[in-house]
């Protein structure tokens, strides 16, 4: 969650984010489809170029499973009565186990000081965990979310959004348009736009995947999320970029959420916190 501060200086509007229960709040939604079928370049490996949008878009998740893990970096843009804060993220992601660890960074005055500490976030199907939460929570403790109670289904709510939940977020692709070949990164990535509906992304999403996305289908007042995906020859998602708007009292949410992936077949280790080291204090709102 954040809590938003709209103030005039100077005739500018600023607004200063604060970290609360999460980093971003979200009570509204998204935008969607049309694709599909698959082909082989007579090498074994997938074709990207071969394949139907659809049939490419709705395997992308399982790809990422094959592959494993994978580093990431992501980048979470709000927009406010034309005021951008952006909050950015880096680690590593095992899409097997759907278990992933970053460090988020927060806009300099993000938590109302300047220089506050990166979040630690850990993910796991149906759960956020984040240490140096602030607002009074100890150093060592971790506060634990249930993303499936989330509006959102943690798409935004830890500025960072959930690479496997990114990457279900395709089974939902419709009328999808194939963009052409770009470089990104020293590889020849297609580029596909188009729109993801979330209840028809839920239905069709992992067993583990699914609650998050089901509680953002119904808590989102717009099903459906513009998108512009990038796949590698083998089909793998190297960057997705979904845009979410909504509105609430006062002017027009825009959230932009970007995520990056490299390094594949990487190990990645993840422990998640005991229940001793879990805080169930109350959390200040400020």
């Amino acid at each position: 969650m954040v809590v938003q501060e709209y103030r005039d200086g100077g005739g500018a509007r600023a607004v200063r984010v604060l970290a609360v229960a999460g980093v971003i709040a979200v009570s509204a939604g998204c935008l969607g489809g049309d694709g599909g079928s698959g082909a082989s370049d007579g090498s074994g490996r997938r074709s990207v170029a071969a394949d139907r949008p659809l049939d490419l878009l709705g395997q992308a998740a399982d790809v990422l499973v094959e592959a494993g893990g994978a580093e990431t970096r992501t980048s979470m843009e709000t927009a406010v009565g034309g005021t951008r804060v952006t909050i950015r993220g880096q680690g590593a992601y095992d899409f097997r186990r759907q278990l992933g660890r970053l460090k988020v960074m927060l806009p300099e005055d993000a938590a109302g000081a300047d220089g506050h500490r990166p979040i630690t976030e850990l993910l796991a199907p149906g759960a956020l965990y984040m240490k140096n939460r602030g607002a009074g929570v100890p150093d060592d403790k971790w506060v634990r979310i249930d993303t499936t109670t989330l509006k959102d289904g943690n798409l935004l709510t830890g500025g960072v959004t959930d690479p496997m939940a990114a990457a279900e977020l395709l089974r939902g692709a419709a009328d999808v348009t194939y963009a052409g070949t770009s470089e990104l990164a020293g590889v020849t990535v297609h580029h596909y736009r188009g729109v993801a509906d979330l209840g028809r992304a839920a239905r069709a999403a992992s067993p583990q995947s699914r609650g998050a996305l089901s509680a953002a289908a119904k808590g989102f007042s717009k099903d459906a999320v513009p998108f512009d995906a990038y796949l590698d020859e083998d089909g793998r998602l190297r960057k997705v970029r979904h845009r979410f708007t909504f509105g609430a009292e006062g002017p027009e949410v825009s959230v932009v959420s970007t995520l990056l992936l490299y390094g594949f077949g990487m190990p990645v280790t993840v422990t998640l916190p005991d229940e001793d080291a879990i805080y169930t204090g109350e959390i200040r709102q400020g």
